[in-house]
């Protein structure tokens, strides 16, 4: 059996799907699986374990026919079954093409409601979800009765890395950013709880992200009296995973680090504001850091204001009160 998984993008997401990968792999151990993905975005799934063939999609296939081409190409790859876990412009065009050219059989996963969406979209309501994402993407996999343990994820990096970031054992990150404004919670809230931290377990706090964080985590530092390292910009996404491994925890807001972070083991804080935590089902290596706000959750993906321009759902977390989440977890757990 050869089959073709279609998840273009994004970090989180393409990660989640590790879970499904490896319930395929344990039913059928001699199918062959090729995972279609984001060429930028490559780096949140080689070397899974799950997957025999990384095939990567560039932009310049954008458009119906260059898409008709680019699926024609695939066909080569004889499948016997696509599962579309994208469920978007191209991943539908995808299969739709190699199912009613080539007569392969294709799987979509279970989105959310779309009269939901259109209603959240125009803040008549809040958003509550109809399943977690996993759940969501098993649900392609109905007919194939794959077993469900769980968000069984996994990140892969090269373990020549693991030593490379050994020293860096036992220190706190946090990951500031986040793809929307109002996902990310306030630089005050995390420059004085850094400073917090430091003074608490005497290392610095390794702050991570991409080049477009860096100015927020020297915004951070500064307000942390310099208790920080910023490495935003200067990691990869396999680099962060190896030195997330070795970490005593990760502080992060609802974003691609939270999900590197799970497929690692790294012990994880997570902040959500104006997404529903209802989308995943944490572990207890995982903690949610939630007031529940009467407007929250109002958005789908975040966005780039608060609707109701207080932003209280981030800003009522006061950073003693993350500290607090912190500091009785380690004590419960001693």
């Amino acid at each position: 059996m050869k089959i073709l998984v279609i998840r273009l993008s994004s970090i989180g997401d393409i990660i989640l799907t590790t879970a499904v990968l490896k319930a395929f792999k344990e039913k059928y151990p001699h199918a062959i699986i090729d995972f279609l993905v984001l060429d930028k975005f490559k780096d949140a799934i080689s070397l899974c374990p799950y997957i025999d063939n990384l095939i990567l999609y560039d932009k310049k296939y954008d458009g119906l026919k260059n898409l008709i081409v680019f699926s024609k190409k695939l066909s080569k790859n004889k499948y016997d079954y696509v599962f579309d876990l994208h469920s978007k412009f191209r991943s539908k065009i995808i299969s739709l093409v190699l199912k009613h050219l080539y007569e392969v059989k294709t799987f979509t996963y279970k989105k959310r409601v779309f009269w939901k969406s259109i209603l959240v979209n125009l803040k008549l309501i809040k958003y509550t979800v109809d399943n977690t994402i996993i759940k969501n993407y098993f649900s392609a996999f109905k007919s194939f009765n794959l077993e469900y343990k769980g968000e069984d994820i996994i990140f892969s990096f090269d373990k020549t890395l693991e030593k490379k970031y050994e020293h860096f054992k036992d220190y706190i990150a946090f990951a500031p950013g986040a793809s929307k404004e109002t996902k990310k919670w306030t630089e005050e809230n995390f420059g004085n709880l850094a400073n917090l931290l430091y003074k608490k377990y005497g290392n610095k706090i390794l702050l991570l992200g991409g080049k477009e964080d860096f100015q927020k985590c020297e915004n951070i530092n500064s307000i942390s009296q310099n208790s920080c390292i910023n490495l935003a910009g200067q990691l990869n996404l396999k680099e962060s995973g190896a030195l997330l491994s070795h970490a005593k925890f990760l502080l992060t807001n609802d974003s691609g680090p939270f999900h590197i972070a799970r497929g690692v083991s790294c012990r994880t804080f997570v902040i959500f504001g104006p997404t529903s935590p209802g989308m995943f089902e944490l572990d207890k290596n995982s903690t949610l850091i939630y007031k529940n706000s009467k407007c929250s959750p109002c958005s789908l993906h975040g966005d780039k204001i608060c609707p109701k321009k207080h932003f209280d759902c981030m800003k009522n977390l006061s950073y003693n009160y993350v500290y607090d989440i912190i500091y009785k977890t380690f004590e419960d757990n001693k």
